[in-house]
């Protein structure tokens, strides 16, 4: 599975932009301006330093350092909050759902996966938080062509995202991207079933068993730096999210309403 989903999403993509450029057709090309300004720090845009000056403004430390910052800064900070809610789906079917239920009614086979492409498309939800969604379903008894169909589909679609996507790109790009994006997971899940059928696997082994390649201080040692480094990003992602609407509100301007404090308060 860690080698057929990159594989898979890497063909998925191509097979969408081929599709686009073959089907798709525009009256003319538009020209994207790249961004050229330094990621470390931003002390230029790229466009006045020639690359070879510009690459002697910082040294390998600093360049290190950045990659760090970002990965566990700003990065984490955007995916701290949907690991964790994937973490807890992922206990609640494991915990509450009977191991038979999902075998027995979804199991394996193209009624599954496209099952599994109607549920992942519509839903929002990234791909770090659908890795461990994904396992869980492995685990009831969801064959992995299926689970690889729903961390494709999943993360790679939702309703918000393809309404923004035909506002921008246009109904006949939208419904190529779409297609694309269906017919290849669907498409993959089946050979990566057939896969695991002829060599013999059972994926209900073999999920989990990445754990033991770990010391159990190692487990302990990076559960607790993963907590540490999610306190504040999850903190705000709930308190985003879950915020009081009369608290909003209230730090909304009403109008007609602050001249009014303003002129009471000079009184």
């Amino acid at each position: 599975m860690t080698v057929a989903r990159p594989v898979v999403a890497f063909i998925t993509a191509a097979a969408a932009g081929i599709a686009e450029n073959l089907f798709s057709y525009r009256q003319k090309s538009e020209s994207i301006p790249l961004d050229l300004s330094c990621p470390v720090d931003g002390c230029c845009d790229g466009n006045d330093c020639p690359p070879e000056e510009h690459n002697r403004h910082h040294s390998i430390s600093d360049k290190i350092r950045a990659g760090f910052g970002y990965a566990f800064g700003d990065l984490w900070n955007d995916i701290a909050g949907w690991f964790f809610m994937g973490l807890l789906l992922a206990g609640i079917i494991t915990v509450l759902i009977p191991d038979d239920l999902l075998s027995r009614y979804l199991g394996s086979g193209l009624s599954a996966m496209l099952l599994m492409l109607a549920v992942g498309i519509p839903l929002y939800i990234c791909a770090t938080a659908s890795t461990p969604i994904a396992a869980a379903l492995i685990l009831k008894g969801v064959s992995p062509g299926a689970a690889l169909v729903f961390l494709l589909a999943g993360p790679a679609t939702n309703l918000a995202s393809l309404t923004v996507l035909i506002g921008t790109l246009g109904k006949r790009a939208t419904a190529l991207y779409l297609a694309s994006i269906a017919v290849c997971s669907v498409l993959f899940g089946l050979v990566v079933d057939q896969i695991y059928t002829y060599w013999g696997i059972s994926p209900q082994a073999m999920v989990g068993q990445a754990s033991e390649v770990v010391p159990p201080w190692g487990q302990w040692l990076g559960a607790v730096i993963v907590l540490l480094l999610s306190i504040k990003p999850v903190y705000s992602f709930i308190s985003v999210r879950f915020r009081p609407v009369e608290n909003a509100r209230l730090d909304t301007p009403q109008p007609g309403k602050s001249n009014d404090r303003k002129q009471n308060g000079i009184r």
